[in-house]
């Protein structure tokens, strides 16, 4: 494998592990509702799944865009992961969460996981105008969401609220950094 290769994964890897933290976050405070094992491993799965679907929507978009826009793709693409990560900041600092209750019932599962799974669609659209590798890049997105949401959920049973908001300002800036470099 060669330096770019191996530049690739890495900043999947990284941007994989910025989408989960998001999960990760989340489901600590939804974890602290005291939910059941079979309900953490219903909800991660669900949120890996959307984490995989997403993403690939975007890609499609941002490949069509990358047709229409040309060289002007990258500097989108990197925009777009610095908006991202500037959400997850003011989310993370600013905004309270909806009731974990909410979120375990059949509807309201769908509901977060595609809400949780936003951004995995604005990081596919960037990755479309990148000329990333999909099925490494969404490959990778679903299982570290899927893992960090599973221990973000185990985690809230036996944590406090506090680790949470530092996990998310953490991915948020990571997708700034990655950003910038693409804007760069």
């Amino acid at each position: 494998m060669g330096v770019n290769q191996w530049g690739e994964i890495i900043t999947i890897l990284m941007i994989g592990i910025a989408l989960g933290m998001d999960a990760f976050s989340l489901g600590i405070g939804m974890g602290m509702g005291g939910i059941r094992l079979l309900t953490i491993l219903k909800v991660s799965a669900t949120i890996g799944i959307f984490h995989i679907v997403m993403p690939l929507i975007g890609i499609a978009i941002g490949i069509f865009l990358t047709s229409v826009v040309g060289h002007v793709a990258t500097y989108i693409g990197g925009g777009i992961l610095v908006v991202l990560g500037l959400h997850m900041l003011w989310n993370s600092l600013f905004n309270e969460e909806e009731s974990p209750l909410l979120k375990t019932s059949f509807w309201g599962l769908l509901l977060f996981s595609f809400s949780v799974s936003l951004d995995g669609l604005s990081v596919g659209l960037s990755f479309g105008l990148f000329n990333v590798n999909t099925g490494l890049a969404v490959s990778v997105f679903g299982i570290m969401t899927t893992i960090l949401a599973a221990i973000g959920l185990m985690v809230g049973r036996r944590v406090g609220h506090w680790l949470g908001e530092y996990s998310e300002i953490l991915g948020g800036i990571i997708l700034c950094a990655f950003g910038i470099k693409f804007l760069l």
